[in-house]
């Protein structure tokens, strides 16, 4: 994993366990790596991992047993893209529709270049 400067290391961990939530690698209720594991694999101290399992904690995307280990919430997917959803429209939403305004870009031109970009993934 490479690191970006400009954010916090245990929250791109975090963003990176959400992301393999999602795809599936890490499936819902099932057992993710431990601290030391994924500390090791990624070239990081534990703490740091350590804080990122706690800010997942937090927010109902991953739960520890006591003594067997961190496993996904069974609701992990929808909190994770209902946390995306919020962060896109709050951050990125205002940046596109800002530029969209600068460039004379129609909503409905919008719309027509979304959905000819959806149907090529």
């Amino acid at each position: 994993m490479k690191f970006d400067e400009h954010k916090p290391i245990y929250l791109q961990i975090s963003d990176n366990i959400c992301e393999k939530i999602l795809s599936n690698e890490y499936p819902e209720g099932e057992r993710i790596p431990s601290i030391r594991e994924l500390g090791g694999l990624l070239g990081v101290n534990p703490n740091t991992v350590m804080r990122s399992y706690e800010h997942l904690k937090s927010m109902d995307i991953i739960y520890d047993k006591r003594g067997v280990g961190f496993f996904t919430a069974a609701n992990a997917k929808r909190e994770i893209k209902k946390m995306y959803k919020k962060e896109f429209i709050d951050n990125e939403l205002p940046e596109i529709i800002k530029k969209m305004k600068l460039l004379d870009i129609e909503v409905e031109e919008m719309i027509s270049i979304i959905q000819s970009r959806i149907s090529d993934l």
